[in-house]
């Protein structure tokens, strides 16, 4: 069986949230004093990232909700691990949270030691959308679909080339997930950052790049790249022609990215229920719900302990793809 399946926890909790069209749940009256004040929101990302597009909208519903201001900021560097630091060190009082996502489960396998015990330092809140990931090559690639690039694959190893934001980065730990589902072997270009590969696949630099639909829908749009296919069991909203991996011939291949919100370790469970509760709520909202459909994504709501669960999945698979795709710890 395939360690890319897709997260078993991401359908079938989805079902039993709120977003599925139960009652929304109400805050405890235990509960109603926080916030008290502000809430920092540490995003470990450069802005404009998904991670950070996706973090300020969910931070101004919950500023709407829970009348104090959810602040972003962002403290990027060393592939999340300063601001995943920096919130690791902070009181266990709710005032401080992490926007984290699927690279935090990678974190063990691209550094030998970390500021903090990756397994231990947070309280899962949320996920807060899963998104799926497009394997798409430029306007004048020969391949027209995934079966026959795949073909060329195994005709010709390392022949293709493919893109990334850097060694170690999860479009590359993606990809060689991709590898492994499809038994190919691919040549590895790492860019100083994800725009840079994708603009290596736009000048035919390098033949195809695994990234996420939000990040691509613009040159997908504008016939700049030709998506061949995309993660997940259906296809999504915003690309209703693109098939999924499974309809190309690949269902083996099922790497969802997520992203989601964190508490401190030692942060009270009524806090983290609170704030499981409010974030439900927030992506339950049409507004919210359109915005993130845009992205081709989906609202995520499942629960703290469905999300511990997926963080412990999402480490087990990766540790299987870092060990088989030569990946060096720093």
């Amino acid at each position: 069986m395939s360690i890319c399946r897709p997260p078993i926890v991401s359908r079938r909790v989805l079902l039993g949230t709120a977003l599925g069209g139960l009652a929304l749940p109400r805050p405890a009256r235990s509960q109603a004093a926080y916030p008290a004040r502000p809430v920092r929101v540490i995003v470990p990302w450069a802005p404009g990232g998904a991670v950070d597009t996706l973090a300020r909208r969910v931070s101004q519903k919950l500023s709407e909700q829970m009348g104090q201001t959810f602040l972003v900021e962002n403290k990027s560097g060393a592939t999340g691990t300063i601001g995943a630091a920096e919130a690791a060190r902070a009181a266990p009082d709710g005032y401080t949270l992490l926007a984290m996502d699927n690279t935090y489960a990678m974190l063990p396998y691209l550094f030998s030691r970390l500021p903090f015990d990756q397994a231990t330092a947070f309280r899962p809140v949320t996920v807060t959308a899963f998104s799926p990931i497009l394997l798409a090559v430029g306007e004048k690639s020969p391949y027209r679909d995934l079966a026959s690039l795949v073909a060329e694959a195994k005709k010709e190893p390392e022949k293709l080339t493919y893109g990334t934001g850097g060694m170690g980065s999860a479009p590359h730990f993606a990809t060689l997930a991709f590898e492994r589902a499809a038994g190919v072997k691919l040549y590895h270009v790492p860019f100083r950052g994800a725009g840079e590969a994708v603009i290596g696949v736009l000048s035919g630099n390098v033949d195809l790049v695994m990234i996420s639909p939000g990040s691509a829908l613009g040159n997908i749009r504008g016939g700049q790249l030709r998506p061949l296919a995309i993660s997940g069991e259906y296809r999504v909203a915003a690309l209703p022609d693109v098939p999924t991996f499974g309809e190309a011939g690949l269902p083996g291949f099922g790497v969802i990215n997520w992203s989601g919100l964190a508490a401190p370790k030692g942060t009270s469970d009524a806090i983290v229920e609170r704030l499981h509760q409010e974030a439900v709520r927030a992506l339950a909202a049409p507004d919210m719900k359109a915005f993130i459909a845009e992205l081709g994504s989906e609202p995520g709501g499942i629960t703290p302990a469905a999300f511990g669960q997926l963080l412990s999945e999402e480490a087990a698979r990766w540790r299987e793809v870092a060990a088989s795709g030569g990946i060096e710890r720093q």
